[in-house]
């Protein structure tokens, strides 16, 4: 069964586990029994492959203040190497 996000008017938040035909149905704060409005959010990413969940964390963390990179990742210092193979200068070029 889904799980529901509801705000009450105090400020509290909680989360009812409900069937699907009863979403639109009101309910009450646990804490104060007023009625609550319901707060739509994200969908639960529980069951992500471990390293796409650490990808999006990421993602998240850095929208607001990115990290300063100082060189273009994935790139080595080291010159590409130049073959003195005489066959490879019949290979065509980009």
């Amino acid at each position: 069964m889904p799980t529901y996000a509801y705000r009450c008017p105090s400020g509290d938040d909680f989360e009812l586990v409900r069937p699907m035909a009863e979403a639109a149905d009101p309910a009450s704060c646990p804490d104060c029994g007023e009625a609550a409005r319901r707060v739509f959010g994200g969908p639960a990413l529980r069951r992500l492959d471990p390293s796409l969940r650490r990808a999006l964390d990421a993602g998240e963390q850095s929208a607001d203040s990115p990290p300063v990179v100082t060189s273009v990742p994935g790139r080595s210092r080291r010159a590409t190497p130049v073959t003195r193979d005489p066959r490879h200068a019949r290979l065509p070029r980009p």
